[in-house]
């Protein structure tokens, strides 16, 4: 109960509390009792594990040795790890004191995630449940607890009800069927029963997956505060705020008080009486609140086309100049459309600017859910330094307050989902109440993020229309202004379904659709990735455990994609060599996957997502970095295509583009064009003198290309400004017409060593390095690699970020890279930069600062010739009175 504060209080509410140490965790079958003693002092715990929370039970009971690392090698399968742990409750228990200073308050408790069902207990008795792994619950203990003294927590969690029966990825068996029943189950992370992406996850990412805390209020609490802006375009001086916000009494006596806020200088106040346990909307907007018109606003902008502004709201219902409750509310002020006057297709424009999508699809941030904030910023940054400028949450599986704030912080617009798979992957899910309360709070939840730009229904389908009937109106009155997409497969030009294999660049620039949501092609990590994701004895075989990190028969054609390098770059040698000529290929599939729709921007191509920009887990397929943070060439392939202002190649025809994603025309700008052969020469060059107009593609004409080409020949643009300055620059690999998809010549190719040096100035925590690349050969010298080491161990250093990275540099070519990493990552190591590349070489240095020299391992001489052939499995022996 709610007692008035002495006057001597403090104004100030108390902190929230987080409760994330100090729990324990066992299965319900191992347990008797029921909640009401497992919540009290006496019981006691008998060989219970430490619990990690936030984090699944199968990431707790991995923490504690019970079973290895599922995602290494073939840990995961179900003789490892039983697939029993997806269909057993487990009770989570902690001990937590309750602070001094909530005395007078109400005390809540605060679940920000479960998975899949809770019934919580406090001190003997229980106080609630939650159901659905997106829902949020919150309760009030005051009349259970004590400020300052110790109360018992337990809660039972129940896995899914219809957990499924996984496929087992093996070369035998390619990836199978994606999905299955378990996607009846609705609010959940149904890809966890195993997808062509991610094999099952043996416990479904059962638990308490995200925070647990108190917090103190007063007797009337704020609640789902929503904030809107407009933009009176293509004006941008001014800016209208509307504010909402319920206010709730929770109470036994009527309450009268000040609900007011600020941000950004401005300051407002209105007053609100509210009967005992009633509630009232207040709604606000520069019409009976002037001062929300905002003059001279700063601007929240998508990555590149401008910053990140963001306000933060702050809210606090005042009674008798006691704070009750406050509630503070980060947002940007941009105005999203949906639409242009030239087109019927799906086009997003922010702030009156068009938005050319470039954008990657999230099946799950982490298969286990271990996702701190701290790696989702190195993922999400990693986007932005990819010129991804959305992120499409695949069925809305990545759901966490983290997710959204750093999205707003680094310009990623997102295309949020609800919780339905294609319609082929599982049934429709049948508990509707459920199923909407988690969509409705998890709107509720994240709409003030400015990055949300499109809410979506289903992945590739309509949604049944009993769903599609009850979120029509949910949208209208919880988030009216953003665009409802009923599917991500149909409308507006929006179309999904790959291809999702390796392609020629040329293929890439063949398409119909405008707003393509998926589309993808094998990505192959580095040779270090690789070594860390398996045993020693999968190294050099395409076996079972490729196919378990999802290199097997499937839509990504894993089965035939060592052919397929073997036939563009010639005969592998070994697992070196596999992982050096990948590196061609995906930089060749995921530079022209982008640049296939550059060639048409907004006429009609409106948007390209990948599937998928960030892996789940280990794998060989779909990602832009591996899952140990590492990128590999595909991320600087999408980099390199999605420059604001960027010169291309269309490899489709040979025709020279100049690509301006800008409102702003270029002008007054050249190009330059070079054609080196295998052995150094340069058969062509010119210059073009350059008018690009905004947000179009600008065609500088067919290459004509001379006679005298080698058999494999280097085509490098550069683009200047007027000053001088390099705006973008582009090198492309090329066979002659006649034998196109035979790249081998390169083969041919010297090796080049590099002059290189090192510098390096620290910063604010951080280690900065420049690398200073120099070509003194005759020959082109082909996609060199960094990668930033610790020098006396050898162990690499993740995550790191680079300016640039898989750089040509042709004969006397300077290239500069900087390189930025955690000074305590190299806990006190000097740092080596190691290069390696298709024929390159460099000639070592070290310093007290800094130390640069050749990756040893990745030199394909440096291991043995095993071809690296693919496992056959043996036949499968005949069933009984039968003969094969």
């Amino acid at each position: 109960m709610f007692s008035t504060p002495p006057a001597s209080a403090s104004s100030a509410l108390p902190a929230p509390v987080v409760v994330s140490s100090g729990w324990q965790l066992q299965d319900a079958a191992k347990v008797s009792q029921s909640g009401d003693a497992v919540s009290l002092p006496t019981f006691t715990p008998q060989n219970w594990y430490a619990a990690t929370v936030p984090g699944t039970v199968l990431t707790s009971l991995v923490n504690n040795g019970v079973y290895p690392e599922p995602l290494y090698g073939e840990n995961n399968r179900p003789d490892k790890i039983p697939e029993s742990l997806c269909r057993t409750p487990y009770w989570y228990r902690a001990v937590i004191t309750v602070p001094k200073s909530y005395d007078h308050h109400q005390t809540w408790l605060n679940f920000d995630g479960i998975n899949y069902a809770s019934q919580i207990w406090l001190n003997g008795k229980q106080i609630g449940t939650t159901k659905g792994a997106f829902i949020r619950g919150t309760f009030d203990i005051t009349s259970l607890v004590k400020p300052g003294k110790q109360a018992v927590l337990a809660v039972l969690v129940s896995p899914q009800p219809h957990p499924g029966v996984p496929h087992e990825h093996t070369i035998r068996n390619g990836m199978g069927l994606n999905g299955g029943i378990t996607a009846i189950d609705g609010p959940t992370f149904l890809s966890t029963i195993g997808w062509d992406w991610i094999p099952a996850i043996r416990d479904r990412d059962t638990g308490i997956w995200r925070k647990v805390y108190l917090s103190a209020s007063g007797p009337v609490v704020i609640k789902n505060p929503r904030v809107e802006t407009d933009l009176p375009l293509p004006k941008l001086d001014s800016a209208d705020v509307s504010i909402q916000t319920t206010v709730e009494n929770t109470s036994d006596q009527p309450q009268k008080g000040s609900l007011k806020g600020s941000f950004g200088g401005i300051n407002f106040q209105t007053e609100v009486e509210l009967a005992p346990h009633a509630s009232t909307l207040v709604a606000l907007d520069p019409k009976n609140m002037p001062v929300l018109r905002v003059s001279n606003p700063k601007l929240w902008w998508p990555n590149g086309y401008g910053p990140q502004n963001l306000y933060n709201l702050h809210l606090s219902f005042q009674i008798k100049k006691q704070i009750s409750d406050t509630s503070d509310v980060s947002f940007g002020i941009r105005k999203i459309t949906y639409s242009v006057p030239d087109s019927e297709n799906l086009t997003v424009s922010v702030n009156g600017v068009r938005i050319f999508i470039r954008g990657g699809d999230w099946g799950l941030d982490e298969a286990m859910k271990r996702i701190p904030r701290e790696r989702l910023e190195a993922e999400i940054r990693m986007h932005k330094m990819a010129n991804i400028n959305l992120i499409r949450n695949w069925v809305g599986q990545s759901t966490n307050e983290d997710f959204y704030e750093l999205c707003d912080k680094y310009g990623i617009l997102l295309w949020d989902e609800f919780f339905q798979p294609n319609p082929s992957d599982g049934p429709n899910p049948t508990d509707l109440p459920t199923y909407m309360a988690n969509v409705r709070d998890k709107i509720l939840r994240f709409r003030n993020h400015p990055s949300i730009a499109i809410w979506c229904a289903r992945n590739e389908g309509y949604p049944p229309k009993e769903i599609d009937d009850l979120l029509r109106p949910m949208m209208a009155e919880l988030d009216p202004n953003r665009l409802y997409q009923p599917s991500s497969t149909a409308g507006h030009g929006v179309f999904s379904s790959g291809p999702y294999h390796w392609r020629t660049p040329r293929e890439f620039y063949d398409f119909k659709h405008a707003f393509k949501t998926e589309i993808g092609s094998v990505s192959i990590p580095t040779l270090e990735s690789i070594h860390g994701m398996m045993p020693q004895k999968d190294w050099e075989i395409i076996n079972d455990d490729w196919a378990e990190h999802d290199f097997a028969r499937g839509a990504s054609g894993g089965d035939t994609y060592r052919n397929v390098i073997e036939a563009r770059y010639g005969k592998l040698a070994n697992l070196a060599d596999f992982v050096r000529k990948a590196q061609l290929a995906n930089y060749e599939a995921f530079r022209a996957m982008y640049e296939g729709r550059n060639a048409k921007l907004f006429n009609p191509s409106t948007a390209i997502i990948t599937w998928m920009s960030n892996p789940a887990q280990p794998s060989f397929v779909w990602q832009l970095y591996h899952h140990d943070l590492e990128p590999n060439s595909s991320l600087f392939a999408v980099e390199k295509a999605g420059e604001l202002q960027h010169i291309q190649l269309n490899e489709s025809n040979g025709d020279v583009q100049v690509i301006n994603n800008l409102p702003i025309a270029l002008t007054g700008v050249t190009a330059h064009i070079s054609i080196y052969n295998l052995d150094g020469s340069i058969p062509y060059q010119h210059d073009f003198n350059v008018t690009a107009p905004p947000s179009v593609a600008t065609s500088l004409g067919i290459v004509p290309w001379p006679a005298n080409l080698s058999a494999v020949h280097f085509v490098k643009l550069d683009l200047h400004d007027a000053s001088g300055k390099l705006l973008s620059t582009n090198f492309y690999w090329r066979a002659l017409p006649e034998h196109q998809d035979d790249l081998t010549a390169l083969n041919q190719l010297r090796t080049v060593t590099l002059d290189a040096k090192v510098e390096r100035h620290d910063a604010d925590g951080k280690c900065l390095l420049t690398v200073t690349l120099h070509n003194p050969g005759s020959q082109v010298a082909l996609m060199a690699h960094l990668q930033l080491r610790r020098q006396h161990s050898g162990e690499r250093v993740l995550p790191v970020f680079y300016s640039d990275n898989y750089v040509s540099l042709v004969p006397n070519e300077t290239r500069t890279i900087s390189i930025e990493a955690s000074a305590a990552d190299l806990k006190g190591e000097t740092p080596l930069v190691v290069l390696d590349g298709w024929n390159i070489a460099v000639t070592p240095s070290s310093s007290s600062a800094a130390a640069i020299a050749l990756n040893v391992d990745a030199q394909v001489n440096h291991w043995p010739v095993t071809g690296i052939p693919m496992y056959v499995p043996p036949p499968v022996p005949a069933a009984s009175g039968q003969t094969n």
